[in-house]
């Protein structure tokens, strides 16, 4: 089992910055690949980023490449979301997930999701 808590939303200004951290707690954690999954208000839930565990490979959609960046700390169950740039599109509520088989986390059918964390970024 893998639990997941999301932490870091809030509003900020167009072109600002967050980060958003996901700490998980069980003791395979080093074993799954994490993701960034984000749902927007009348929207489905859309990937975001993911990386992989063994060597840290990551995957952008492309309406956050060059913005946002993923990477994970497994010493500290931690996998952390650096936005940058902001826009108001971006504003959504940001959900975790972990899955072993990174497919299938990229696919948005991850076995762990966390609660979710508000981002909303005004214009």
């Amino acid at each position: 089992q893998v639990q997941l808590v999301e932490s870091g939303g809030g509003l900020v200004q167009a072109g600002g910055s967050l980060r958003l951290s996901c700490a998980a707690s069980g003791r395979t954690f080093s074993s799954h690949a994490m993701g960034w999954f984000r749902q927007a208000p009348g929207k489905e839930r859309e990937f975001v980023a993911t990386i992989s565990w063994r060597l840290g490979i990551t995957y952008y959609a492309d309406s956050v490449k060059g913005r946002f960046t993923i990477s994970r700390d497994n010493a500290k169950n931690t996998v952390y979301l650096q936005m940058n740039g902001l826009k108001p599109e971006d504003t959504a509520v940001y959900y975790c997930a972990a899955d072993l088989n990174l497919g299938r986390l990229r696919g948005g059918a991850p076995d762990y999701w966390g609660q979710g964390t508000q981002v909303t970024v005004s214009s």
